[in-house]
């Protein structure tokens, strides 16, 4: 996949930062955004998630945090990637939200991949929240689950929105962080551009 998206680098900047001058919310709420290769997700603490979203929590027992990413729906459920799957990703078609419940926090359940950990205030939970119960698709007002995760403790819940080679995980959570108020390029292509920001607002907080 990301050997695909290098066809479109050119039309994108290389590298992406966050204004100097911008400012950069705080507040007592806290989201993580993983990198994990060359996709990114958003986690979310169960205990700050209120509203409709937390009817996703009543399928895990003793569920601390919910971790969101977003993937082109055959690509991303696929046992298998090869070229048909992967090229098909990169033309408009369905989307998925993957669901990873986990105990522990995201820094330490994904210990091995890069965590930036933002602070924000409750309205900016608020607003990440609703932006991704919007957006799956719904079965009798409940979201509509499609399968089981690629791992324990993960599933896939079928998205409205369309994925292409311009409307990536990447660009759905940076967008994401633009909602929540963070001050966050969303033409972006990979994933090392999205956690860069992330990063950078990240050392803001920590001053």
């Amino acid at each position: 996949m990301r050997f695909a998206f290098l066809l479109c680098l050119p039309l994108l900047g290389a590298c992406t930062s966050v204004p100097r001058d911008a400012a950069i919310p705080d507040g007592e709420g806290r989201i993580y955004v993983v990198e994990r290769g060359w996709h990114t997700d958003i986690g979310l603490s169960v205990d700050e998630v209120s509203g409709p979203l937390t009817s996703l929590e009543s399928n895990f027992l003793g569920i601390r945090f919910m971790v969101f990413g977003f993937g082109e729906r055959s690509f991303y459920m696929a046992h298998e990637e090869n070229s048909s799957t992967m090229l098909g990703a990169l033309l408009p078609s369905k989307s998925a939200i993957l669901l990873t419940a986990l105990r522990a926090p995201p820094d330490v359940a994904f210990a091995d991949y890069q965590v930036a950990t933002l602070r924000l205030p409750q309205s900016g939970v608020n607003r990440i929240a609703d932006a991704i119960w919007q957006s799956l698709e719904k079965q009798n007002g409940a979201a509509l689950r499609l399968a089981e995760g690629p791992y324990v403790g993960s599933v896939f819940y079928a998205d409205s929105d369309t994925y292409d080679a311009f409307d990536t995980c990447n660009t759905w959570t940076a967008r994401l962080l633009r909602d929540a108020g963070f001050p966050v390029a969303t033409h972006v292509l990979f994933a090392d551009q999205v956690m860069h920001q992330a990063q950078q607002i990240a050392a803001r907080q920590r001053r």
